[in-house]
């Protein structure tokens, strides 16, 4: 990934800007997962964001969660897995869970 496209890249601009932003890393798969260990979602304090943590709506439930954890200060695991009974309305039909650790920079 080019510099100018990397999520950290851009958090960190983001940061130096006097934004507040958070930062939504990968940190275990299991099964079938959009992506991989390791992949970044920046979200400032407006709902903008970079990156990718799995797409579909898994995206937009990570960024609702940045929000509160840009507000609060307070990291927050996430869990999205296909024994959740929401697994299909967040695009995890794939027969997959992902976690993902949400803190906020700076």
């Amino acid at each position: 990934m080019d510099e100018a496209r990397d999520p950290l890249v851009i958090g960190q601009t983001w940061s130096g800007e006097g934004r507040s932003v958070a930062l939504a890393t990968v940190v275990e798969t299991w099964g079938s997962a959009p992506r991989p260990v390791g992949s970044h979602l920046v979200i400032d304090g407006e709902g903008n964001f970079e990156g990718s943590v799995s797409g579909g709506c898994v995206e937009g439930a990570v960024i609702t969660e940045a929000m509160e954890v840009i507000g609060s200060g307070a990291p927050r695991m996430l869990e999205f897995g296909v024994a959740d009974e929401t697994a299909w309305r967040v695009g995890l039909s794939c027969g997959g869970r992902i976690r993902v650790y949400v803190e906020r920079l700076g």
